[in-house]
């Protein structure tokens, strides 16, 4: 009997233990409710078409071409029907497609193609593109694609642009915590800013 209650209390011990870290626990960095619904565009835009590797049938256009604002201002921006058109009025073997019927017509109406984000953070989270792009492509020299997936996921694999990482701030911390380069020929590191106001309105 003696060892029956030794046991008892033994057990009820790592019971309360357990639970009371559990409850204070830190979630983890991603659950599949942080990455979103998928976004239904009005043109669906194949990224694997365009970014993906020429070996799988994509032109390896780099992300910059279309983002064009992504090095020089805090937005990425979604390229103008301009800059689409200038590519595919010249490309006729995809023009009868009804994704391209789709895109001419807005074309001709001259309307802007009402895409949606994918990526849409808080209006009280304050996200510099320049600033990354600036600092891990220019500075490192690290390959653009790997660097707007470190944010975006592997978008050059997507026939559907969809959110693959949390965007969280326990996730933009961790990434902030981390040793990176000062630039590519530096043994030099430095940690990204943890002031609030530096992410924050």
């Amino acid at each position: 009997m003696y060892n029956f209650l030794r046991l008892s209390v033994l057990f009820a011990g790592l019971f309360a233990a357990t639970c009371g870290y559990a409850a204070n626990a830190p979630p983890p960095l991603t659950t599949s409710d942080d990455l979103g619904p998928e976004v239904v565009q009005p043109i669906e835009f194949p990224h694997n078409k365009h970014a993906g590797d020429a070996a799988k049938g994509g032109m390896q256009i780099n992300c910059m071409y279309c983002h064009t604002y992504a090095r020089r201002s805090a937005v990425a921006g979604i390229p103008p029907l301009q800059k689409c058109i200038g590519c595919h009025q010249s490309i006729e073997s995809v023009r009868e497609t009804p994704r391209i019927k789709k895109l001419f017509e807005y074309w001709e109406a001259k309307k802007a193609v009402p895409w949606k984000k994918v990526h849409d953070l808080p209006d009280f989270v304050r996200f510099n593109h320049e600033r990354h792009i600036q600092r891990f492509i220019f500075k490192q020299g690290k390959p653009v694609q790997e660097v707007c997936g470190y944010c975006h996921g592997d978008v050059k694999t997507m026939t559907v642009a969809r959110r693959q990482k949390p965007l969280s701030m326990g996730w933009c911390i961790s990434c902030h915590q981390k040793d990176h380069p000062v630039d590519a020929a530096s043994t030099k590191t430095t940690h990204g800013p943890n002031d609030c106001w530096q992410c924050h309105k």
